[in-house]
C-alpha cells in the first residue's frame, strides 16, 4: 500500500469537514508479541519500541540572525525607538484573520491586560476553565477577582458549556474560555450564554495558534483572544504575548495599559498620562524572533494537524485508549500537546502513572497532563487573604468551596495522557511506534506490575 501524501489545502479541506481521520490512509506496521525481544516490556528489561531521537525544539533559523544583529548594534532594542514590534503585529494579525493586534511580554501580561480593558475590577467573578495553565487563573487573581470554575467536558478536554449558566452570579462579568492544548472551544455556546448575560468573552488562546472554530481563528471570537509566545510554544520567542480583537478601539484601550498609560488612536490624548498603565511591553528582539518563526507555523501546524488524525485513526482501535473528540463547531485543532484518556480497566486496573511510566520506558515520551488545579494550595491562600474576605463574604467563600467540586474535570484528570507537540513532527514511521508501544502494553498488561 502506498503512503498518501496530501497538499495543505487537502488537509485543511479534510479537517474543516469534521477531522476526519479516515482521510490519512497511510500504510500501518503493527506490533506483533511473537518470540522476540519485543515479548517483554522495556520497563520489565525488554527492547524498546522506538529507538531514535525525537524532534528538538525550538529551531533557530539562522537567516534571522543579521536583521537581530544590526538592531542589537542600532540600540533601538524597545518598541518606542524601533519598527519591529509594529510588523509582528500588523502581520500576526493578517495571519490570525484579525482587525488588530497588540504585542504583550507574555501569554500571562495579554491575559492581564484583556480583563482590565475589559473592566473586571476586585471583587468581580470570572468563569474560567479548571483544565488549564495556573496563568489562567493566576490573571483573575491579579485583579483581586474570584475565578469561578466550569466543569470540563472530558471527552473535549474543555470547558462543558453546558455548565457555564448555573455559575453565573450577580457579580460575574467575564467568561474566559481556554482553547488548552489549541483544541477549540464551542465558542457559540459560549457567547451565547454571554450575551444573554451580558458578559464579556476572552478566549485564552495561549497554545491556539491557528486553531480554527467554524473555519475562522481562535482568539478573533470573543471581545479580545490572548496568545503566548514562551519557549515550549509554537511560535516561539523565548517570552512574549499578543491580544487579538475585530475591536480596533478594544485594542487601542489594551495599548494605553500596557504602555504606562499612553493613549494612541480613539483614545483621547490628555495631559501627561490620562490613563492607568503599567509596562507589559514586547521587546524589538521577541519581535524579530517571532517574524522569523512565523514562516514555518503554517507548515508546522500542517504535520502536526496529519499526524494527529493518523493516531487518533490507529489509537482508537486500541482498547482503554481514547483520542480527544472535538467540541461542536471545532474545524481544526492544531496540537500544543497531543491528548487521549487512558481507561486503566482496559489495563488490567494498571494505574495511569505506571502506563505513562512503561510508554516512557518504550522510548515514547508522555506526561500526564494538567493535576486538579481547581484544588491547589494557592486557591486557599487567596480566599484566606485579607484582601478576599474584605471582597467576598463569608458565605459566598463558602459557597465557592461547595461548587469546587467539579466531577468531569476529576475524570479527566485522572485519565488524561498527553504526548508533546514536537512528536507530532515526527515521521509516519514514529507515529506507528506510538501506536506500537501503547499496543505492546496493552497486550502485554499482566506483566505490568502497579
Amino acid at each position: 500500500m502506498k503512503t498518501r501524501k496530501f497538499t495543505r489545502r487537502q488537509v485543511i479541506a479534510a479537517t474543516s469537514a469534521g477531522f476526519l481521520g479516515s482521510m490519512l490512509n497511510y500504510s500501518f506496521r503493527p506490533f506483533t508479541v511473537a518470540g522476540t525481544s519485543q515479548s517483554v516490556l522495556a520497563i520489565n528489561g525488554g527492547e524498546k519500541v522506538h529507538k531514535g531521537p525525537w524532534s528538538d525544539w525550538p529551531f533557530w533559523d539562522r537567516s534571522a540572525e543579521p536583521g537581530i544583529l544590526e538592531m542589537f548594534r542600532s540600540g533601538r532594542w524597545w518598541r518606542g525607538e524601533g519598527e519591529h514590534v509594529a510588523e509582528f503585529e500588523k502581520k500576526y494579525a493578517e495571519l490570525m484573520g484579525a482587525r488588530s493586534c497588540l504585542a504583550t511580554a507574555s501569554g500571562t501580561t495579554s491575559l492581564i491586560i484583556a480583563m482590565e480593558a475589559l473592566g473586571v475590577d476586585a471583587g468581580d467573578e470570572v468563569l474560567i476553565s479548571p483544565y488549564t495553565f495556573i496563568a489562567t487563573y493566576n490573571s483573575v487573581f491579579a485583579h483581586k477577582a474570584l475565578p469561578v470554575f466550569v466543569d470540563s467536558d472530558p471527552a473535549t478536554f474543555l470547558m462543558d458549556p453546558a455548565k457555564i449558566e448555573e455559575k453565573i452570579t450577580d457579580r460575574t462579568v467575564a467568561i474566559i474560555p481556554v482553547h488548552i492544548y489549541g483544541l477549540p472551544v464551542d465558542m457559540d455556546s459560549v457567547n451565547s450564554v454571554a450575551r444573554k448575560h451580558g458578559l464579556k468573552v476572552i478566549e485564552d488562546a495561549c497554545q491556539a495558534w491557528l486553531a480554527e472554530y467554524r473555519g475562522k481563528k481562535t482568539g478573533t471570537l470573543g471581545d479580545l483572544g490572548c496568545f503566548s509566545f514562551q519557549n515550549s510554544k509554537h511560535l516561539p520567542a523565548g517570552e512574549g504575548g499578543a491580544i487579538l480583537s475585530m475591536d480596533e478601539a478594544l485594542v487601542d484601550k489594551c495599548y494605553a495599559i500596557h504602555n504606562c498609560g499612553r493613549p494612541r488612536g480613539t483614545m483621547k490624548p490628555g495631559p501627561g498620562y490620562p490613563y492607568r498603565g503599567r509596562n507589559y511591553r514586547m521587546q524589538q528582539s521577541q519581535a524579530l524572533i517571532l517574524l522569523s518563526q512565523m514562516k514555518r507555523i503554517e507548515k508546522d501546524n500542517d504535520v502536526r494537524l496529519s499526524n494527529a488524525l493518523y493516531l487518533d485513526r490507529k489509537l482508537r482501535e486500541i482498547p482503554g485508549i481514547i483520542p480527544y473528540r472535538p467540541a461542536n463547531g471545532a474545524t481544526r485543532a492544531v496540537y500544543h500537546l497531543y491528548p487521549f484518556r487512558y481507561i486503566k480497566e482496559e489495563f488490567n486496573n494498571i494505574p495511569k502513572e505506571k502506563f505513562i511510566e512503561a510508554l516512557n520506558a518504550e522510548g515514547i515520551p508522555a506526561t500526564g497532563g494538567y493535576g486538579k488545579q481547581n484544588k491547589d494550595g494557592l486557591m486557599e491562600e487567596a480566599l484566606t487573604s485579607r484582601g478576599y474576605k474584605r471582597l467576598f463574604s463569608e458565605a459566598r467563600l463558602r459557597q465557592w468551596r461547595e461548587q469546587n467540586n467539579l466531577p468531569g474535570n476529576d475524570q479527566l484528570c485522572d485519565q488524561a495522557v498527553t504526548l508533546y507537540q514536537s512528536i507530532l513532527l515526527g515521521s509516519k514511521a514514529d507515529m506507528d511506534d506510538i501506536v506500537n508501544a501503547i499496543t505492546k502494553i496493552h497486550k502485554l498488561k499482566n506483566t505490568l506490575r502497579p
